[in-house]
């Protein structure tokens, strides 16, 4: 559980409410006439909410739609349907005016902060760049907010006048961080920001993030897949499938009660550092590959791969309940 809700900060104001959310991408034929044939469902009615303060957890494998539902909140893709609101404004309504005026309040920090930092520019280029483009800050502002901004992420400003390829991969990240903080944001995606990191690093990233939450109250949308560092830094977690949201609860309810099939076997290949622990863990091994999001299978999306399907499960697609006080899953069986 993250310091934010130790030190119960979160007074439940909503900050972010996300209603049906889809992101379906074209898929197109046609060499001077395109059209498109198909399209893939990234992202396909989701709906959660966060308070101001907290963090949301949001995991799932590979290709489930989480990198895409934080970049769809932000409109950094356009939504295909779906609201968002940000305090009582609605995102997806906004003109492009309007958004860059929103901006400022929504950041994001990106997985791979080699290829996410501009190569010919220096760090006080990187990290100034949006006061001079939202706020029109001098030369000298920006030179003064920037050296403040690494030595809050635990940078020294005399490397403002370096490149990124001057860094490590752990100093580079804290760059994005610094970047994502210059404009004094309320909410930051954080998509997968500590996988392109080593294990020896990661835990330093995750930790500036949680002082930084507390020093500054920033609410943070968290997505990764490594269980155990969403299980430490959210204060709730929603589990993604195939497009779908299919649990949700806080980390210490999920992680000790997961309900839904999908959840208990993600849970199970988490690895465990006490061996004893590990040797005793029963693994669940889901059979087949997760399916196509350009032709999702009826019903649960999950059930080709369920080990406790039935025939309803292939013809009714469940609905999020809440099973248990601020827990639900999606799952006709449960």
């Amino acid at each position: 559980m993250s310091a934010e809700a130790q030190n119960g900060q979160s007074n439940g104001e909503l900050l972010l409410q996300v209603k049906d959310l889809k992101k379906h991408f074209p898929i197109e034929r046609g060499l001077f006439l395109k059209r498109a044939v198909d399209y893939v469902r990234a992202v396909d009615g989701v709906s959660f909410d966060i308070e101001r303060g907290e963090t949301m957890g949001l995991v799932g494998e590979s290709g489930c739609g989480k990198s895409t539902t934080g970049r769809t909140i932000l409109r950094l893709y356009p939504p295909t349907a779906g609201e968002v609101y940000f305090g009582d404004v609605e995102i997806n309504s906004l003109s492009g005016r309007e958004l860059h005026r929103l901006r400022p309040r929504m950041q994001m920090i990106f997985q791979d902060p080699l290829a996410s930092l501009n190569p010919r520019m220096t760090v006080e280029g990187i990290v100034g760049e949006p006061l001079q483009i939202h706020f029109r800050a001098s030369r000298k502002e920006r030179k003064e907010r920037v050296a403040e901004l690494l030595e809050l992420v635990g940078l020294n400003p005399r490397f403002s006048t370096r490149y990124p390829h001057e860094f490590s991969g752990g100093q580079r990240q804290r760059i994005g961080v610094a970047r994502a903080l210059a404009l004094q944001p309320e909410f930051i995606v954080c998509d997968e920001p500590i996988s392109a990191l080593d294990v020896s690093v990661q835990a330093q990233v995750v930790n500036l993030l949680e002082e930084l939450q507390d020093n500054l109250q920033i609410t943070y949308l968290f997505i990764a897949h490594d269980l155990n560092m969403v299980r430490y830094i959210s204060d709730r977690v929603a589990v993604m499938y195939l497009g779908k949201l299919v649990e949700m609860a806080t980390s210490d309810e999920l992680y000790a009660h997961p309900l839904h099939p999908y959840t208990q076997a993600l849970m199970s290949a988490a690895p465990v550092p006490d061996p004893v622990v590990e040797g005793e863990a029963q693994r669940i091994i889901l059979e087949g590959d997760v399916p196509s999001p350009v032709n999702p299978p009826s019903g649960c999306r999950f059930h080709t791969r369920c080990p406790i399907a039935e025939e309803i499960c292939s013809q009714e697609e469940p609905l999020l309940r809440e099973l248990a006080p601020g827990h639900t899953a999606a799952c006709h069986l449960i």
